[in-house]
């Protein structure tokens, strides 16, 4: 069994999966899922992920959307948005109120997001 921190990745595209899964998987315990639906019933089963991380725009259900769903039910989760835009008035007021600890940009930087991850295990 892995002592590495449980991480949701959600996007709806493979290549980003991949990607994210290459540059974190030596570090966490990389978990995807292709849309919010997927990414809920995964939370479902993996009661110990931590770290939830959502692209922003996906069909059927935006990233906030899909977070909103996520933190009602598992209110102890962190979550963050990474978007391919700049940020708009719901990543805003997400920010603001608390349901997102941060939103990171496409592409990714590895070391901001490696850095929030690990303030957010730092504190549990």
């Amino acid at each position: 069994m892995s002592d590495k921190t449980k991480i949701l990745y959600v996007d709806d595209e493979e290549i980003n999966l991949q990607l994210f899964e290459i540059n974190f998987q030596k570090k966490y315990q990389v978990i995807t899922a292709l849309d919010g639906l997927k990414g809920l019933e995964l939370l479902e089963a993996n009661p110990e992920i931590l770290i939830v991380i959502s692209d922003m725009r996906m069909p059927k259900m935006n990233g906030i959307e899909f977070i909103k769903q996520a933190k009602e039910r598992f209110p102890d989760k962190r979550f963050f948005i990474l978007t391919g835009f700049e940020i708009t008035e719901e990543i805003q007021s997400a920010l603001e109120s608390g349901l997102i600890l941060r939103y990171f940009k496409k592409p990714f930087n590895i070391k901001e997001i490696d850095s929030a991850l690990v303030q957010v295990i730092d504190m549990k």
